[in-house]
């Protein structure tokens, strides 16, 4: 890997093309992605059909936040599962980049952000010569939905606080705290996948969602076991999935968040509608040119805390 100045904005090296199921649809689809301009942002594209509008990563586009986080475009076509990408790009400081889709949704590989992170990484990054801007938190922002709590707090790293509930032997209470660096995002989070209820996929399977689920792409939880031949890949990869769809959901925000993302029993509604209370407050944020101790990914590059 070549590491350029971290303090300008990047886009991908060359072209990367990955091909895997679509895990709602079940069928085959393929996404490339492209180099793009400074302050392009992350920009989608449907390619199957008619030539449609790119739509922007944004918060303002998000559809739907129920089984994954999906995106809509001004055409009413819509792109779904973006989340574990997005993390990539923004666990891999990735600022700009076009997504090419030939069909609703992101291919869901094995379940967690690997691959991504894999092909991006062999095809490097390409500094852009322009400063990157991150979105600072100055004030407490807090959103509760349900018993999901979220709050943003004002911090020099961008930092998480991820605590996951449930009531299961297999998953329980689950936590971990975690500075996002490159580093901590291809150890320690880019392989968690996600994982779901047994009973839960035969339900989405009755509804005609989920087609694409298998072992091969997430953790099976019947009762209180693992159905994975292999079990999970940390006593606490369950948290460490959450912590990855909080990371692509605030990609949402547009640039990379200054502050601390603290989430109780949190999920793509409560981090999509975290960047939007943050956003809508204009007395709870600024932007500033990435901080030097955050732009050079500093040595310290461990999870703060992890307890299972």
């Amino acid at each position: 890997m070549v590491h350029h100045d971290p303090a300008q904005q990047t886009t991908v090296a060359r072209a990367v093309e990955l091909t895997g199921v679509g895990v709602h649809s079940g069928a085959d689809v393929t996404l490339t992605i492209l180099p793009a301009g400074a302050d392009t942002g992350i920009r989608f594209v449907r390619t199957d059909g008619p030539a449609g509008p790119a739509v922007p990563a944004i918060w303002q586009s998000v559809a739907a936040t129920e089984l994954c986080t999906m995106l809509e475009g001004t055409d009413g076509r819509t792109i779904g599962t973006i989340e574990h990408l997005m993390a990539a790009f923004r666990g891999l400081g990735i600022d700009n980049a076009l997504v090419e889709v030939d069909g609703p949704e992101l291919p869901i590989m094995d379940g967690s952000a690997a691959a991504f992170v894999e092909e991006l990484d062999l095809a490097g990054t390409y500094p852009l010569g322009m400063r990157r801007r991150m979105i600072r938190v100055l004030k407490p922002v807090r959103v509760e939905i349900g018993a999901s709590i979220g709050e943003l707090l004002p911090c020099d790293m961008p930092r998480f606080d991820i605590t996951i509930d449930f009531p299961s032997e297999v998953v329980g209470r689950q936590s971990m705290v975690f500075d996002l660096t490159p580093g901590v995002f291809r150890k320690e989070l880019a392989q968690a996948r996600t994982f779901g209820w047994l009973h839960e996929v035969e339900a989405l399977w009755k509804m005609g969602f989920a087609r694409g689920s298998s072992l091969e792409n997430a953790v099976a939880i019947d009762g209180d076991r693992v159905l994975n031949e292999e079990g999970t890949r940390w006593p606490d990869e369950f948290v460490r999935h959450k912590a990855l769809d909080a990371v692509g959901d605030l990609a949402l925000a547009g640039r990379s968040i200054l502050g601390l993302y603290r989430s109780y029993k949190g999920g793509h509604r409560l981090n999509v509608a975290m960047v939007k209370a943050l956003l809508a407050d204009s007395s709870a944020y600024d932007l500033v040119p990435a901080p030097t101790e955050v732009a050079k990914a500093p040595a310290r590059e461990m999870l703060l805390d992890a307890r299972v």
